[in-house]
């Protein structure tokens, strides 16, 4: 990623990164390559869930009615509607969540969450808030974590600026 030997005239060459930019790439590249998998491992050993199983039964359990079209799931998961269908059809398996029709809309279909899914999300979500506390946030100043916040707001105006995984409106 730093500047290559040029044969092609400087108006051709692409914007190279600064050693700063290039160590701040790869550091970045790094946590968002170990991060998940730490994620992951710890939901996994204390929760049995994987990681993308329990965002979508958090995100189910954070709306009032405990129930979400699955267009929105999809969109506040980052997810195909083929991706999230073959989790769905593994969480309602194991009875943490039911689909049905929508009661407003009959094109829509909803996933709810079951008194036995509200009660997974409840049991998980300490040992999950535990891991991220000690891996995010643990190791940084209050200062830090407003930087961190700030920063994460500036990527996702650009990553996501339709607001889709993060607006709960």
């Amino acid at each position: 990623m730093t500047e290559p030997v040029a044969s092609e005239p400087d108006s051709a060459q692409p914007r190279w990164l600064t050693d700063d930019e290039r160590t701040a790439w790869l550091r970045l590249i790094a946590v968002t390559m170990l991060l998940p998998a730490r994620l992951e491992s710890e939901l996994r050993r204390d929760a049995g869930l994987s990681h993308f199983e329990y965002y979508v039964l958090a995100m189910i359990s954070e709306n009032e009615a405990r129930s979400l079209p699955l267009s929105e799931l999809a969109s506040r998961t980052n997810s195909s509607l083929s991706r999230l269908s073959h989790v769905l059809t593994r969480l309602e398996t194991q009875g943490f969540l039911t689909r049905c029709a929508s009661k407003t809309d009959a094109r829509a279909s909803m996933a709810s969450l079951t008194e036995t899914g509200r009660q997974k999300v409840v049991a998980s979500a300490p040992g999950h808030v535990n891991e991220v506390r000690a891996v995010v946030f643990d190791p940084l100043t209050a200062r830090q974590v407003g930087q961190l916040s700030e920063i994460c707001e500036r990527l996702l105006g650009t990553l996501d600026p339709d607001h889709l995984l993060l607006d709960r409106g």
